[in-house]
C-alpha cells in the first residue's frame, strides 16, 4: 500500500542486523532459488510421453516425418490406417500416455489390468469400426495391437515404484542441499549482498 508521500522501502532496501550491529540476513526454513523451481520444471517437462503417441498417430497413417512435416508414404500405406482411426487409437493411448501417469505411483498388478484393458478396447474399437478405421485384414489388426500393448506397457511401466517421482524428488532434493550450502556460504561472507 502506497502513501502520498511516503515511500515504501523495498525489501532489497532493508539492511537486518543482529545484537550486535552487524549486518545479518533473515533465514528462513525455505531458501528460495530460482533454479530449484527451473530445474524441476525443466525435468517434467521433458517428461513427455504423449509426445510418442504423436509420432505414433501419423505412423499409424503411413506418414513419415521429412524436413519437419509429416507426408503419406506409398509403401507404407498397406497396414496404415485412416486418419480417424490412427486417431482413435492415439487418443485411447494418451489415457496411459501422459504426465500424470508418469508421475505416478502404479504397482506391477495395476499396469498388468491398465495394459490389458486398454489393449481390449482397442482390438474391440478396431474390430467395430473396421471400415471406418481401414481395416483390410488380420496383419493390420496385429500390426497396431503391438504398438498399443508395447507403448502402453513401457510407458506404464516407467512410473513403477515411483521411479520418475524419485528422480524429480531427488532433483529437488539436490537443489536443497545445493540452497543449504549456498545460504552458510552467504553467512561465512558478510558483503555476499554487494558481491
Amino acid at each position: 500500500m502506497k502513501r502520498k508521500g511516503v515511500k515504501v522501502p523495498k525489501e532489497e532496501e532493508y539492511v537486518y542486523v543482529d545484537e550486535r550491529g552487524q549486518p545479518s540476513y533473515p533465514q528462513s526454513s525455505y531458501t528460495p532459488i530460482p533454479m530449484q523451481r527451473s530445474d524441476k520444471a525443466d525435468l517434467i517437462e521433458k517428461i513427455k510421453p504423449d509426445a510418442i503417441v504423436e509420432t505414433i498417430r501419423h505412423k499409424l497413417m503411413g506418414e513419415e516425418l521429412i524436413d519437419e512435416k509429416w507426408h503419406k508414404v506409398n509403401y507404407l500405406q498397406k497396414l496404415a490406417l485412416t486418419g480417424l482411426g490412427a486417431w482413435n487409437i492415439a487418443n485411447l493411448m494418451l489415457s496411459a500416455s501422459s504426465q500424470n501417469v508418469s508421475l505416478s505411483k502404479l504397482n506391477d498388478q495395476e499396469i498388468k489390468r491398465r495394459t490389458l484393458s486398454i489393449i481390449k478396447t482397442a482390438q474391440f474399437m478396431l474390430l467395430r469400426n473396421w471400415k471406418s478405421f481401414g481395416i483390410k485384414s488380420i496383419d493390420q489388426l496385429a500390426f497396431v495391437n503391438e504398438i498399443v500393448l508395447s507403448n502402453t506397457f513401457i510407458t506404464l511401466k516407467q512410473p513403477e515404484h515411483e521411479g520418475i517421482r524419485r528422480l524429480i524428488m531427488g532433483t529437488t532434493s539436490d537443489s536443497t542441499i545445493h540452497s543449504s550450502q549456498e545460504e552458510k556460504r552467504r553467512r561465512w561472507w558478510p558483503f555476499s549482498k554487494i558481491v
